[in-house]
């Protein structure tokens, strides 16, 4: 798995030289344009291209199960840390709430799709892109589209515009990979043959996934000065997105009967740093933007180390 990361590592290196070399606003503009392409049209080809033909049983729930209580208890353990503001307040004097919600997302929610993905499709090959899916999309998303936007609304601006005006559930039915998830579920579910010609276009879409989301993630982070001064409030949601959570996926594995193989890749993805998505969030709902991409950058960096340390334990 050393080599995987490595090689990914990389990958994103090559996009934070890329955001150096153009400048920040027109690392930006690029970085926000191949997000879109990846969110809009090939993340859904992928989407559908791997349910479609991935058989719809028990770990078509048990994967999502495991999901739920991972980013739910990890909510939960960090709204008891956070909750109150003292930790915040204690070493970044001022607006706490704004902190406190960026601190909120940024410990419960993975970069389970960007990451995750090629992490599970690298390491265990690319059925267990699958349990990226089944994991982000039929679980994290909708959480984070409902739970974590009514967080983010109420501690940064409720006066938002727009399509965060809606309800979090309409918001989160304009998810274009959850209409793509729900189609590829029912064409397996009902053994709809695939045409061979929307094999092959789904394929090559789904190809450029990885490599323009490792960029887009290297592109992504950010880094402030006077982070070592943040360090204390930063270290609970290190503890909590690359040790408690896949702790508890792990534990939320056995105890859904997960079978042997699908394991060590849910507990890998529960192993996932911050999410990158949460910046658009942050930005949005005026939260404490450079804080969370503190977090992003450092849970992605340290992941490095997290991640393989995981597979040995769970292998």
């Amino acid at each position: 798995m050393f080599n995987v990361l490595l090689g990914m590592a990389a990958i994103i290196v090559v996009g934070i030289i890329w955001k150096v070399v153009l400048g920040l606003k027109s690392a930006e503009t690029i970085r926000s344009h191949l997000a879109q392409a990846v969110y809009h049209i090939l993340l859904p080809a992928l989407v559908l291209h791997v349910l479609w033909q991935f058989p719809v049983g028990l770990n078509t729930v048990r994967i999502p199960v495991v999901a739920v209580l991972s980013v739910s208890l990890a909510l939960l353990a960090a709204f008891l840390l956070y909750g109150n503001g003292k930790l915040v307040r204690a070493f970044m004097p001022g607006n706490s709430n704004k902190a406190v919600g960026a601190l909120l997302l940024a410990s419960a929610f993975g970069n389970f799709s960007y990451l995750g993905l090629p992490v599970l499709s690298q390491t265990f090959g690319s059925w267990a892109q699958v349990v990226a899916i089944h994991f982000d999309l039929l679980a994290s998303t909708p959480l984070l589209f409902t739970i974590g936007i009514i967080l983010a609304r109420f501690y940064g601006s409720s006066g938002a515009t727009g399509n965060d005006a809606m309800h979090p559930q309409v918001t989160l039915f304009r998810v274009p990979a959850i209409w793509a998830a729900i189609a590829g579920l029912l064409l397996s579910a009902f053994n709809t043959p695939m045409p061979a010609w929307l094999d092959e276009t789904l394929a090559t879409l789904a190809a450029a996934v990885v490599p323009l989301m490792l960029l887009s993630v290297g592109m992504a982070l950010r880094w402030q000065s006077g982070w070592v001064a943040r360090i204390p409030v930063l270290l609970p949601v290190i503890v909590i997105q690359l040790a408690l959570m896949p702790l508890i996926a792990w534990g939320a594995a056995i105890g859904v009967g997960m079978p042997a193989d699908y394991l060590p890749p849910v507990v890998i993805e529960g192993a996932m740093p911050t999410m990158v998505l949460g910046l658009v969030i942050c930005d949005r709902f005026k939260l404490d933007v450079a804080l969370y991409a503190e977090a992003v950058t450092l849970t992605t960096a340290l992941s490095l180390i997290s991640l393989p340390l995981w597979l040995q334990a769970v292998s």
